[in-house]
């Protein structure tokens, strides 16, 4: 985990930024590594810098990159960028992989096996962001760290 010092313009200059990176050799046991950085980072944050961060955002963050690391894995060739930051009182989650192909939430189909990890991700997101970079694409998305004092997590922002 590595902790920057903000840039300009980005958050107050005596809050760093508190961030962690990985590449993904793109195999089969990026998933289950994905998951366990996000945790461990997650558990730093809380330890080290004391900010409070609940089960659900725990959970709800290793879900959320579990689903963006497997898609990844599953419709792009080659090594999967996984970037975890501490933004405000959200984790943001940004997952870049090699294919342009801006992902597309598909419309509710019950009878439907498998392929509902976008839905998912979108579903408990606080934000979700799709772009294209110069080469592949980035998704993007945002989780609150703690749930409000009535247990229930703020609404869905923008990012």
């Amino acid at each position: 985990m590595e902790a920057d010092p903000a840039p300009a313009g980005g958050a107050a200059p005596d809050k760093p930024t508190i961030q962690t990176s990985v590449a993904l050799a793109g195999d089969g046991e990026d998933i289950a590594q994905a998951r366990h950085l996000a945790a461990g980072f997650l558990t730093r944050v809380q330890a080290e810098h004391g900010l409070p961060v609940s089960q659900r955002a725990m959970d709800v963050t290793q879900l959320v990159v579990r689903e963006l690391v497997t898609n990844a894995h599953k419709y792009a060739p080659g090594p999967v960028l996984l970037d975890l930051k501490i933004t405000g009182d959200t984790v943001e989650v940004a997952v870049w992989d090699s294919d342009p192909v801006l992902p597309v939430a598909r419309a509710a189909d019950a009878g439907r096996v498998g392929q509902h990890g976008l839905e998912i991700v979108m579903a408990v997101a606080q934000g979700f962001e799709a772009q294209r970079e110069p080469v592949g694409k980035r998704i993007t998305a945002r989780i609150a760290l703690a749930d409000d004092p009535g247990g229930a997590v703020a609404g869905r922002r923008p990012l």
